[in-house]
């Protein structure tokens, strides 16, 4: 008997008419997978005997030495999960923040970078340089790749993982999809809510004009001057107030019948044969408007003789209205070996909200009132094009990209009420109000070129060289004003005091010896600021299977990068405090190897350095007020940035098509980790940014898929394939201060101070989980089209927000979401339909982030999230 030894690409021909392209060496024959036995006799020098190794991995798990999870188009399909963010919850080890930021084994989003085809992508977002994947509907994606070790082909800003989207590819036959869905919430749908009444096209998500910068306002803001009475005179100002919309932002109504949601998208492809090679294109286009009431607390906590208590007590409701429009066009031209694609997306994403509350405030001394209404208009512009060519065993890949996001947020507007005998009071000083005007805009320009040569070491092996340059130069200009009515001359009479918004703010209130406008927006850079970050970088790499079914991948990347963040004065005033930019250049190698030491069994080990470096926001010294916390935000100029040894090993064995069990550790160190703490400027409370001395973070991960062919027979039974998946990760994290550590806190201008003074030693990272799991159960029936999926997603207690010196840390428990989707397939008048059901939370779990200490606790912000049900129609053409 003849033994055939081979490596991969030796047989990729051999074994296509297998199950999948396989590695194939020497085995006993006892544990060998024989052909079937001719009933000729084998001549001599023929092969009676294939030992096919890894014929069940995956083709991405096969093709990449890297640890690695891919959400294909069916993943994303099956768990019926509306965006990016949501469906990526299910991946071993991460998490979601904020409904929008994905945390991978327990790092933040600065720790991780989000691409869009290879290319990075700006951020909308004030607090953030990544941008948040809730802006990435599930329908313009084909799948989604997370890479949790770092290979030099990468951005050298890695510290949890690379997360890369990839669009809808050209079909292979043509194709149009409409679809729609409805759905409700128990908190929400027909129940009572708030809202305002802004523009006449809300509902579509875009302004009709009506909350423009006023005339008046704009043309007094060209000139440079403050809007005060020393820049202006009284009649000016009177303009300048009447000016501002009043009744359709201001005035807050209550509503017995918040809508239902309601989304459609339809999409479509095609490709053309030309002779020469094949033309195709791709659209999508979608529409999504939900609704979300919020019933809940907000506290914050004193700390008396070691126990906690509440000092301030709010109870609040919220009316949210978001809707997203998107739309996906990809044109690509094929020919011979060489492909080129030309990508282009747009998303706009708004979100509408009234909200009041109303509570005891320690600080003011009494029972309070504050209404908000807002609106954050979020849009996201890229366009690509990318090549791909082959020239014998030499590669070439291009890409090229720009890629614009905005936020607008005009007319977010406060004003706060004092109670006295069952009635409200505002007397515009010490009850004060706002408008504010707000936008950031945020672009990246870059391009990359990656060159790949492979050749044969022998008849078994093979290695690739691998190399490419990378260029990018990402921008943002971020401005805030605020605006305030203020009673200056003359206290307001009482009947005016308490009259409803409208007719408090109405132009009949507004001019000398009433309510004059003054504009209350920061000084010496607190207001506005420019950032820049250029990063030029080049690597080289060998992938080498240096012996049969033992392969290396290592290389070094070079990234050298500017980072600035420039505040201006918007008043001409003496040049604000600029700090130097942060130049620096790094030597970052990376290594794995991957040993398929058994059937359908491989082990990796992986070790790299990387960087991660501080988010614009948070080296601005400029107030931010965060809107999904209330909490005011502060730069710190003085921050650095933070270096990672990461070392990862993972078991994967691959027992069957499509089903498998890994299990990994991981050990990440990092050099001066960016923490949030409390800076407290009088009595103002603040969260701002310092680089902690060292943090460490370990843990391992196991995940588990398992398909059971049908069990019993029966109409029901007898054609279901049932599948079992799920996942867990263990992740333990902890700042470290030694003696004589310090931190360069904005209070006192970067002095040193101990670093114990403001960090805790053995602190948990802040947004770090220590347990995450998933669970998915569910059957599939392809005689009946039909599927369903139970999904149960957990995540243990994670820390949101450093506490006041003194006190403890903010804690929010997600606890267990329970999810179940259903799918069903039927064919009316030869047309292809599917119809969905989705209901989410199950349990009915809420959001609970609180504070904890003697037996004390304090509710900073808790409410209901609810049960939701969808219903969706959607047929193939």
């Amino acid at each position: 008997m003849k033994t055939l030894h081979s490596t991969l690409a030796g047989l990729l021909l051999a074994t296509s008419a297998l199950v999948a392209p396989a590695v194939a060496f020497a085995q006993q024959p006892q544990t060998a997978q024989e052909a079937p036995v001719p009933d000729e006799p084998v001549e001599e020098g023929t092969v009676d005997e294939i030992v096919v190794l890894g014929r069940f991995i995956p083709q991405p798990m096969r093709e990449t030495s890297e640890v690695a999870t891919f959400l294909g188009e069916e993943d994303l399909k099956r768990q019926g999960d509306d965006n990016a963010a949501v469906a990526l919850t299910r991946v071993t080890g991460l998490s979601l923040v904020s409904g929008k930021f994905v945390y991978v084994r327990g790092l933040g989003e600065r720790y991780s970078s989000a691409l869009l085809n290879g290319s990075p992508l700006p951020s909308p977002e004030p607090l953030q340089r990544v941008v948040p994947l809730d802006l990435f509907p599930s329908n313009i994606l084909s799948g989604t790749a997370v890479q949790k070790t770092y290979s030099v082909d990468h951005p050298g800003e890695f510290g949890g993982g690379v997360i890369d989207l990839t669009t809808l590819s050209i079909p292979n036959e043509p194709f149009i999809n409409v679809g729609f869905s409805v759905g409700a919430n128990s908190e929400t749908t027909l129940k009572d809510g708030l809202t305002y009444y802004g523009s006449d096209t809300d509902f579509l998500g875009y302004d009709d004009g009506t909350r423009d910068t006023p005339d008046e306002l704009d043309l007094a803001l060209r000139s440079g001057k403050r809007i005060s009475a020393g820049a202006f005179t009284p009649q000016e100002l009177q303009r300048i107030g009447w000016s501002f919309i009043n009744a359709p932002l201001n005035l807050i109504q209550r509503t017995s019948n918040v809508p239902n949601d309601f989304s459609a998208d339809i999409s479509g492809g095609r490709a053309f044969d030309t002779g020469w090679g094949t033309l195709g294109f791709v659209a999508v286009a979608g529409f999504d408007t939900s609704w979300r009431n919020r019933a809940g607390q907000q506290q914050e906590g004193l700390v008396e003789n070691g126990v906690i208590g509440v000092r301030t007590d709010y109870d609040y409701v919220s009316t949210q209205n978001d809707v997203v429009v998107n739309g996906l066009f990809s044109g690509a031209v094929q020919w011979g070996d060489n492909e080129v694609k030309w990508t282009n997306l747009y998303i706009h994403s708004t979100t509408k909200e009234a909200r009041s509350r109303v509570g005891y405030d320690d600080g003011a001394g009494r029972d309070v009132r504050d209404d908000y209404t807002e609106w954050f208009e979020r849009s996201l512009i890229s366009t690509q094009l990318t090549g791909a060519h082959e020239i014998g065993q030499f590669e070439v890949d291009w890409r090229g990209s720009f890629a614009k996001t905005t936020r607008d947020a005009p007319y977010e507007k406060g004003i706060r009420y004092r109670l006295i005998d069952g009635v409200y009071y505002h007397d515009a000083s010490q009850e004060q109000n706002y408008t504010r005007f707000s936008e950031v805009e945020d672009q990246i320009l870059s391009g990359g070129i990656d060159f790949k040569y492979t050749w044969a070491l022998s008849d078994e092996r093979d290695a690739v060289l691998s190399g490419g340059l990378y260029y990018s130069d990402n921008d943002r200009h971020a401005e805030s004003r605020e605006f305030r009515f203020l009673a200056l001359d003359t206290s307001l009479p009482p009947e005016i005091q308490r009259e409803r918004v409208d007719f408090l703010l109405s132009d009949f209130n507004i001019g000398p010896g009433g309510l004059q406008i003054r504009e209350t927006t920061g000084a010496e850079g607190a207001a506005a600021y420019q950032a820049a970050l250029e990063v030029a970088a080049g690597y080289v790499q060998a992938d080498v299977e240096i012996i049969p079914l033992v392969r290396t991948a290592f290389g070094i990347r070079y990234e050298d990068a500017t980072q600035s963040v420039t505040p201006r004065d918007l008043f001409g005033g003496a040049s604000p405090f600029s700090p130097a930019p942060l130049e620096n250049a790094y030597w970052l190698p990376a290594g794995t190897v991957t040993w398929n030491f058994y059937e359908d069994m491989q082990l990796r080990f992986g070790a790299s350095k990387t960087i991660a470096r501080p988010q614009f926001r948070e080296l601005a010294p400029q107030q931010y007020l965060d809107p999904d916390s209330d909490r005011v935000f502060i730069g710190n100029p003085y921050l650095v940035d933070t270096e990672l040894l990461n070392l990862d090993a993972r078991y994967e064995w691959y027992f069957d098509r499509g089903q498998f069990i890994t299990a990994g550790v991981f050990y990440k160190d990092l050099d001066k980790p960016v923490e949030a703490v409390i800076n407290e400027a009088g009595s103002t409370v603040q969260q701002t940014y310092i680089n902690a001395p060292k943090a460490r973070l370990y843990g391992a991960e196991l995940e588990v898929k398992k398909v059971f062919e049908p069990v019993m027979e029966g109409p029901f039974f007898g054609t279901k394939r049932w599948l079992v998946q799920a996942n867990y990760t263990y992740t333990k994290s902890e700042v470290q201060v030694d003696a004589g550590d310090v931190v360069f806190p904005l209070a006192g201008g970067g002095s040193p101070r101990p670093a114990e003074e403001l960090v805790r030693d053995g602190s948990q990272l802040q947004g770090q989980s220590e347990h995450l799991a998933n669970l998915q159960f569910g059957w599939e029936d392809d005689e009946a089209q039909s599927q369903a999926t139970l999904l149960v997603t957990y995540a243990s207690d994670r820390i949101t927000a450093r506490g006041r010196p003194g006190q403890p840390d903010l804690v929010q428990e997600p606890g267990v979401m329970l999810d179940f989707t259903y799918r069903k397939g039927f064919t009316v008048r030869g047309y292809d339909l599917t119809f969905g059901v989705e209901l989410r939370n199950l349990l009915g779990e809420e959001f609970i982030e609180s504070q904890k200490l003697g037996g004390g606790e304090v509710f900073n912000n808790t409410y209901a999230i609810g049960t939701s049900a969808s219903v969706s129609l959607s047929a193939r053409f």
